[in-house]
């Protein structure tokens, strides 16, 4: 593994570090939570096969590991030594926001021996001080949202590698059959021109020609498209932004066989000139 980028995430408990590993595994990193270090040099023994799409590797490594602050000094010192290039995330904290943050999720602080929340925040952050003097990143995350955390990150991990594009799905779908739970933007399209109602075109769905002709050849279908189009490449750069690694876009009418299909079709079409990816499904194509 030692060809791979490997970052050891540590910090101050309550700091951000969950959001951090997650933006690391939405840009294509393998990662693990609460590592204990002793077992890091075996873990990066193991081999990983060549064709895992892996950008590199991640580890949260802290104060839940009880050995951690007298074991992590010779062990990172060997791994340099054998040739492996890490470097270290250290986050951190405002004290009150700290306090904010666990009385908002009523979790257990791990160096918290009596009620006295503050006492165990301030003696982290003391048994923490060597190693944020050798961090490679210090980023405080007092003022930031969780987007703009994950963005810091995707900056942050940028430098070594392409992060990964947002990936699109297009879902077409019936409004009869329920709203697909998973996408993020939601367009109904039973203004259109109905199918159903021709009955040389009933039997066929969206994917046929004579199908999106006939949805497509009003004038309130062509402004529909080009408004549709434009909202879209308007907010894709926001939801990248955003830190999203995937949007679901959703395109329903009555039935999901006629209107939704086409119109999906149509923006999969548009939308694959600009990015790979992509991939559509017609979830209710087959059902009426």
């Amino acid at each position: 593994m030692k060809n791979y980028n490997i970052v050891i995430i540590t910090g101050l408990s309550g700091s951000g570090k969950s959001t951090a590993l997650g933006a690391f595994e939405d840009a294509g990193f393998y990662c693990v939570d609460n590592m204990p270090v002793e077992l890091l040099p075996k873990f990066l023994e193991l081999p990983i096969e060549s064709t895992t799409q892996i950008c590199g590797l991640a580890f949260v490594m802290d104060l839940r590991d009880k050995g951690f602050i007298a074991k992590y000094p010779p062990i990172f010192e060997k791994l340099k030594h054998d040739g492996y290039k890490y470097e270290i995330l250290f986050l951190e904290a405002d004290e009150k926001i700290l306090v904010r943050r666990y009385s908002q999720t009523r979790r257990h602080h791990p160096l918290l021996t009596s009620n006295n929340l503050i006492e165990g925040i301030q003696t982290e952050r003391d048994q923490l001080t060597a190693l944020r003097k050798i961090a490679d990143k210090i980023i405080n995350t007092t003022n930031y949202t969780i987007h703009e955390l994950k963005s810091a990150i995707k900056q942050f991990a940028q430098k070594h590698i392409t992060i990964n594009e947002m990936r699109i799905y297009i879902i077409s779908f019936g409004f009869k059959y329920g709203i697909p739970s998973e996408i993020d933007m939601l367009m109904d399209v039973r203004f259109l021109p109905n199918p159903f109602f021709v009955p040389e075109l009933k039997a066929f769905d969206g994917e046929c020609e004579p199908v999106r002709n006939y949805v497509m050849q009003s004038e309130v279908a062509q402004k529909f498209l080009t408004k549709f189009f434009d909202m879209v490449e308007f907010l894709i750069p926001l939801y990248k932004k955003e830190g999203k690694a995937y949007l679901t876009i959703g395109i329903g009418c009555t039935g999901g066989k006629h209107r939704s299909v086409a119109i999906a079709r149509e923006l999969h079409t548009y939308l694959s000139k600009r990015t790979e990816s992509i991939e559509l499904n017609h979830r209710d194509i087959e059902l009426e």
